[in-house]
């Protein structure tokens, strides 16, 4: 894998970021020389990255870096100009997906409820529409959510679209779940009740989950791994371990491991966009 060795205390001064490649449980995805440039600008040279399975990795890194690039690469929404991924061993065709995108007002589809557009991701793979229909009410009770569900999404709010959204990912109990900065739209209390409901999730299903985020304590405080990026061409900056225990609460925030990961990630995150 192309990537730095984790900060050393003595050398950088600070805390080490986390164990090495090496410490990181086997790989759920694999990347293997992906390639891509769009009109001539190299995004992704020869660029390598494993996935450990059933970790939750949190992709962060400069503005215009390629993070949503990435994830949209590997889950077969954009296409790579050369290279390989594998999800243990087998192809995307062969995986079952889940993405949160996060432009709601283009993920969902206007003429249908929330309801339908939910059940839909379930229906287009061919579930009964019964056994479909329950397992939509089943998901809405266990994450607790108060929304009307037979509104259309111009009739629902930008945070409300959002979160059908997710609910939609959700349903189909994806191997993986790729989530492109998915709480953009929600309000902060809103924020803060879907991070809570994702951790829940994640736990009881041990889903591999790789979220793209622009706030780095979000990053941090979600994530067993965050995947640090340079600037373009991309590579991996670091790829530290987030060694805190769940579940992670405000408690979190202030725990000594967590401020001191978080300054050595933002260093780094300054160190790249200086270099831009």
């Amino acid at each position: 894998m192309t990537m730095t060795a984790p900060l050393d205390t003595a050398a950088a001064g600070t805390i080490r970021l986390g164990p090495g490649p090496d410490d990181r449980p086997p790989a759920h995805i694999t990347v293997r020389g992906l390639h891509k440039q769009f009109n001539g600008t190299v995004i992704y040279e020869n660029f390598d990255l494993d996935i450990p399975r059933g970790k939750f990795v949190s992709v962060f890194g400069p503005n215009g870096c390629g993070k949503s690039t990435l994830i949209n690469l590997i889950s077969g929404l954009i296409p790579i100009d050369s290279g390989d991924v594998r999800f243990d061993g087998k192809t995307l065709a062969q995986t079952r997906i889940g993405y949160v995108f996060q432009n709601y007002r283009e993920a969902l589809f206007p003429w249908m409820t929330a309801f339908e557009n939910i059940v839909y991701a379930l229906l287009l793979r061919k579930v009964p529409k019964a056994e479909a229909e329950e397992k939509v009410h089943k998901l809405v009770a266990h994450l607790g959510v108060k929304i009307d569900l037979s509104l259309f999404p111009y009739m629902m709010s930008g945070g409300q679209q959002q979160l059908v959204s997710i609910m939609r990912a959700l349903v189909i109990e994806p191997e993986v779940l790729f989530l492109d900065e998915p709480f953009s739209a929600l309000d902060y209390e809103m924020t803060l009740f879907m991070r809570e409901q994702l951790q829940r999730i994640f736990e009881e299903t041990g889903t591999t989950m790789v979220l793209v985020s622009h706030d780095l304590e979000e990053a941090v405080y979600l994530a067993d791994y965050v995947l640090l990026l340079t600037r373009r061409p991309g590579r991996i900056a670091s790829y530290p371990r987030v060694d805190i225990p769940r579940p992670r609460n405000d408690a979190t925030l202030a725990n000594k491991d967590f401020v001191l990961l978080k300054a050595d990630c933002l260093e780094i995150f300054q160190r790249e966009v200086r270099r831009g």
